[in-house]
């Protein structure tokens, strides 16, 4: 269970009676096989994962609420830089309560570089969409250019700490980025080749 009192979606009571020929076990416990990476992926070592990330996002958030709460108001770009650290953390703890909690989608379980990746890139999509004023987060309230000035500087430094990933983690990121760019790429021609045999019955079936 994490810390904010979410339980996991899959349960290890359910996981032997889970009707789902992707869900294996082995000596090491019951897994998966994910389809993005080919490798085995513990439910055990997923949950352990999340919980010990969201440790670290909620010790993180503490220290950063003390920090700001004690520093000069004046100091705009020190708050600016607590207030991006703090964004971090609050959106890896919302997909880590979202995934954790999630009980129907077996996608949800993968690897932790996977699983980095992810948010990696969903972070990237939410910085973009705060500097075109698409979005009002509480923690940017009164100067948003030094907020996402320092968001931008830090945030995959910051994403490597709380996941306890080596420097070069995500620099394999492209891997993933071209996997789904191939399986897009067979369901694109699946897709063309289904249209081609339609229209050909439909040709033949025509007088």
């Amino acid at each position: 269970m994490l810390k904010a009192g979410i339980k996991r979606g899959f349960l290890k009571e359910r996981l032997p009676s889970f009707k789902e020929p992707r869900v294996k076990r082995d000596e090491g416990g019951y897994y998966i096989s994910t389809l993005n990476e080919n490798v085995k992926v513990y439910f055990e070592d997923y949950y352990q994962f999340l919980e010990r990330v969201e440790t670290r996002c909620l010790e993180q958030k503490e220290e950063l609420d003390k920090k700001i709460n004690q520093c000069d108001p004046k100091r705009t770009e020190c708050l600016s830089y607590y207030r991006a650290k703090k964004l971090l953390a609050d959106l890896v703890l919302k997909y880590i309560y979202t995934y954790y909690a999630d009980s129907s989608n077996l996608g949800v379980i993968m690897s932790p570089w996977c699983f980095g990746t992810v948010i990696l890139e969903k972070v990237e999509i939410y910085k973009e969409r705060l500097s075109k004023g698409e979005i009002h987060d509480p923690n940017i309230p009164d100067y948003p250019y030094f907020v996402l000035k320092y968001l931008d500087e830090i945030y995959k430094r910051t994403l490597l700490d709380l996941f306890g990933f080596p420097e070069k983690a995500f620099s394999i990121r492209w891997q993933y980025s071209e996997l789904l760019k191939r399986y897009s790429k067979i369901l694109s021609n699946i897709s063309g080749a289904l249209q081609s045999i339609l229209f050909m019955v439909k040709n033949c079936g025509t007088p």
